[in-house]
């Protein structure tokens, strides 16, 4: 019998726009997929929800100015259960304070199981997933700071195999979430066969900038390279109003490649040497007869 005990919650995350003294509404669907394991109890929370470093490492624990929303978010439900291939609303309210600060405002709602749900069992499998969070991201109307470059945008020149790797660094220095756009395109450079193309739909990626924040990202590019051989890559990157488009030949060349090319230039060289002490060494012997 599949002894896993696992759930899932839509959507991970929901996006307002909000006005001081206003009420809203939200829902988080809680779905118990697998039908071989008993019903699912649950039990539903708020939290702050920061990050922390430039990996946006999740932070669910410290409250700063951004993170007031928390004491706003009112869950009508907070426990339920959920039959084997089945699913339940969890319904939550947010009453924006008359004085909210204009900015950004930022929780997470928790979604746990039970603890009654495993009867006490500490031998549960590690793979179960007992907790999940949903994601509220709101802006508030009011006095809003909007600021933020694109510090890097990077190709690598060399990769000994698949992915290629490009990253960009973002900064947010207003006091309000940013969206940043990325594009990817990569061509063979020897036969001009498109790899990736990168339009609205494939390729086409959306990063979130906190507030007062910077934010590294990486994307990588594994399908249709060469073994062996050069990619023309281009990162075209769109953010608080600027744009930057960086491009590169990256050669892609496996290490055993390297050493065999290596092995044989020395052997090259060797041979060449070789040839030349020969050639001096009968010099000499004919200058001495």
């Amino acid at each position: 019998m599949d002894t896993t005990n696992y759930f899932t919650i839509m959507p991970m995350s929901q996006h307002f726009t909000m006005e001081p003294g206003e009420s809203y509404s939200g829902t988080i669907s809680v779905i118990n997929p697998n039908s071989s394991t008993d019903d699912l109890n649950y039990k539903a929370y708020v939290a702050p929800y920061g990050v922390v470093g430039t990996d946006y490492t999740a932070d669910l624990q410290t409250e700063s100015a951004y993170t007031q929303m928390k004491n706003w978010i009112k869950i009508e439900n907070p426990k339920g259960t959920v039959a084997p291939n089945g699913k339940e609303e969890i319904k939550y309210t947010i009453n924006v304070p008359k004085n909210a600060p204009g900015g950004g405002q930022y929780a997470a709602i928790i979604v746990t199981r039970d603890d009654k749900n495993t009867g006490g069992d500490s031998s549960v499998a590690v793979k179960d997933i007992f907790e999940m969070a949903s994601l509220v991201y709101a802006s508030v109307n009011g006095e809003t700071k909007r600021g933020g470059e694109i510090k890097e945008n990077n190709i690598p020149g060399f990769v000994a195999s698949a992915p290629i790797t490009v990253s960009a660094l973002l900064t947010n220095t207003g006091n309000v979430h940013e969206n940043a756009t990325i594009i990817i395109t990569a061509t063979d450079f020897f036969t001009g066969n498109v790899i990736v193309e990168g339009d609205e739909t494939e390729h086409y990626y959306s990063e979130l900038v906190m507030p007062e924040s910077e934010r590294f990202v990486t994307r990588d590019i594994n399908e249709g390279l060469p073994m062996l051989g050069v990619v023309r890559v281009e990162q075209k990157i769109r953010y608080n109003g600027n744009v930057s488009e960086e491009s590169k030949n990256v050669i892609i060349c496996p290490i055993w490649f390297l050493i065999l090319m290596i092995l044989t230039a020395a052997a090259i060289i060797w041979a060449i040497v070789h040839i030349v002490l020969k050639h001096r060494r009968k010099k000499a012997h004919k200058s001495e007869a």
